[in-house]
């Protein structure tokens, strides 16, 4: 379903639109995240999603030291699930794949700090009033 800009996702006992601005920092700050690194992270996100159908990547940026996801999430599912599982996920395999990162973070399992940063990404007053106005129309083929 969409309305305007927003894309409504459906299952089979919801609609829902429910987006959120997440940031994972790497632990101590290190500055791991060169464009290689990054890439395999971004085909691992890839995996996931296939894995998760639930969980959609719609965006994703990086500094050096942390990612930026903006991420769909189905409401069934936490938000700290989803941080859980990118961790969890993504851990082993850039460990296993690039050697500095076991110098890096000797003696500890993770590349990733304990906390995480999330913000609602919500439509706007506006969508939500067209959506209330329009309410069956396009049941009755009117939209």
């Amino acid at each position: 379903l969409s309305y305007g800009t927003v894309i409504y996702r459906k299952q089979s006992n919801c609609v829902y639109h429910c987006h959120y601005h997440i940031v994972i920092m790497t632990k101590c700050r290190k500055k791991i995240f060169n464009a290689d690194v990054y890439g395999f992270f971004k085909k691992r996100l890839g995996e996931i999603r296939e894995h998760y159908p639930q969980i959609e990547f719609i965006g994703q940026n990086r500094d050096k030291d942390y990612i930026h996801l903006q991420v769909s999430i189905s409401p069934k599912i936490s938000v700290g699930s989803v941080v859980r599982i990118i961790k969890s996920d993504t851990v082993r395999d850039l460990k296993k794949s690039y050697l500095f990162l076991k110098k890096c973070y000797f003696g500890t399992e993770s590349v990733w700090s304990d906390g995480y940063f999330v913000s609602t990404v919500g439509i706007n007053e506006a969508v939500v009033q067209h959506y209330v106005e329009h309410q069956g129309c396009e049941d009755m083929g009117q939209a």
